[in-house]
């Protein structure tokens, strides 16, 4: 799925050397960007892969203070943000759960399929009377799916806790991105999942409260992106620390 983008002179670019973050192509917009990202830099300290994240969660809700309710699951910080740059290095899948978060994932610095799981497990649904979205987790995972996948969670609860349901039975994603938002169990979910998660050794990246989102699971799957083509140039490492 690799498409040219311009530099902002006219000149065509590859994909793994075009700017993967914050979607812009044109040099205009390639300064916004940085010019944003600097800003966030300065309210949220920039010395780990984990560090990365909190900035993107800080510029895709517009709150500094976001950076404080994310939450990494693994043997520290910063190995959900290995784990995902190694799958998009991979080319592994990334499994949305509903269509504005696909429509959020860059399509550049990556040649990873994206897929949403929303439109499967219809008769699931039909059958059971469970939601749409946590039929169609359960669909694609029968299918082998989310095995060694990044999976995202921006919206539906229901996704969540059915994921989790699915790593408690067996499926190993790479990488579990949850931030689905809301009143009624959103909180729960993503409790939920990060035990899961824990006590699976897969590694989870959420966040606590009710706010998230579509566009926040969107900018953080992103930065995993953006981490693997800082990998692939060769300024980030995705080594584990030596204990």
């Amino acid at each position: 799925m690799t498409t040219d983008a311009t530099d902002g002179s006219g000149e065509q670019v590859d994909d793994h050397e075009a700017y993967a973050d914050l979607g812009a192509t044109t040099a205009n917009a390639m300064e916004i960007a940085e010019t944003s990202m600097d800003q966030v830099r300065e309210l949220v300290p920039d010395e780990t892969l984990a560090d990365r994240i909190r900035q993107k969660a800080v510029h895709a809700t517009g709150d500094p203070e976001f950076q404080h309710l994310v939450r990494f699951t693994g043997s520290d910080d910063d190995e959900p943000v290995r784990a995902g740059a190694r799958a998009v290095l991979d080319e592994r899948p990334i499994v949305t759960d509903i269509t504005m978060v696909k429509a959020g994932i860059t399509g550049r610095g990556h040649d990873c399929p994206v897929r949403k799981a929303i439109g499967n497990g219809a008769d699931l649904a039909a059958e059971t009377g469970m939601t749409r979205t946590a039929a169609s987790v359960l669909e694609l995972d029968s299918e082998g799916v989310y095995d060694d996948a990044i999976a995202v969670v921006g919206n539906a609860p229901t996704a969540a806790l059915a994921l989790a349901d699915c790593i408690e039975q067996g499926t190993r994603p790479a990488v579990v991105v949850a931030t689905p938002v809301g009143f009624v169990k959103a909180t729960e979910s993503r409790n939920r999942l990060r035990a899961v998660a824990a006590d699976h050794d897969v590694p989870a990246i959420t966040n606590v409260g009710r706010r998230g989102g579509s566009g926040l699971a969107a900018g953080l799957t992103n930065e995993l992106v953006h981490a693997a083509s800082d990998a692939r140039e060769g300024a980030v490492a995705l080594d584990p620390p030596e204990r």
